[in-house]
C-alpha cells in the first residue's frame, strides 16, 4: 500500500493510493493541488553532486602568464577590471603576485611550470656506466665460452688427425 505526503500551510495530508484516509477532507481541487504541489516539490533534473574522486591540478605556460600579466596591468586602470580578468580566467589575485615576483626576477625560466615532487636523485653518467659494465661483463663471458669452444674444436681436429694450426696474436691484425 502506497501512501502519498503532502504538506501544506494548513497541515499535513495523507493520501492512500487516491482513496480518503480517515480524518481527510474529500476536496477533490486540494487532492489535485497536492499532487501538483509534489511533482513542483521534485525538479526534473538535479544537478550532479558527485565529486571527482582526484582534482586535476592546473598549470599554465609561461606564455599564458605573461599575457594574463599584461592584461591585469591593463585592466587595472578601470575599476572592477582585475576583478572581472580574475573571475574569467578563474585566477586568484595571489597567482597575480607571485607571477610578477616571478617577472621581477628577470628568469623567464621561472615562468614556466615547474615539475612538482622530490628532485630526481638519479644520474644519468652513472647509469650508462653501469649499463656499460653490465654489457661489458656479458660479452667477456662470451668470449670465454668462445675461446673454449676453439681449444675443443682444435683438440677434437688434433684426434681426427687434421691439427689447425696456432696463430700468434699479434699476427692476427
Amino acid at each position: 500500500m502506497a501512501f502519498l505526503l503532502v504538506f501544506f500551510p494548513q497541515g499535513l495530508w495523507l493520501a492512500r493510493n487516491g482513496a480518503k484516509a480517515e480524518g481527510e477532507r474529500s476536496e477533490p481541487q486540494r487532492s489535485g493541488a497536492a499532487a501538483k504541489a509534489v511533482a513542483d516539490a521534485m525538479p526534473a533534473s538535479r544537478p550532479d553532486s558527485e565529486v571527482v574522486a582526484k582534482a586535476k591540478r592546473r598549470t599554465y605556460t609561461a606564455e599564458y602568464k605573461q599575457r594574463i600579466l599584461q592584461e591585469a596591468e591593463a585592466a587595472a586602470a578601470t575599476r572592477g577590471g582585475l576583478g572581472a580578468l580574475l573571475r574569467r580566467e578563474g585566477l586568484y589575485s595571489s597567482l597575480l603576485t607571485y607571477w610578477r615576483r616571478e617577472r621581477a626576477t628577470g628568469i623567464i625560466e621561472a615562468l614556466t611550470p615547474q615539475k612538482r615532487g622530490p628532485k630526481s636523485k638519479r644520474n644519468p653518467l652513472e647509469e650508462e656506466n653501469q649499463k656499460l659494465r653490465r654489457q661489458n661483463a656479458g660479452l667477456s663471458e662470451d668470449l670465454r665460452k668462445a675461446h673454449i669452444i676453439i681449444d675443443v674444436q682444435k683438440k677434437v681436429a688434433a684426434l681426427l688427425g687434421h691439427p689447425i694450426p696456432e696463430q700468434d696474436p699479434e699476427e692476427k691484425s
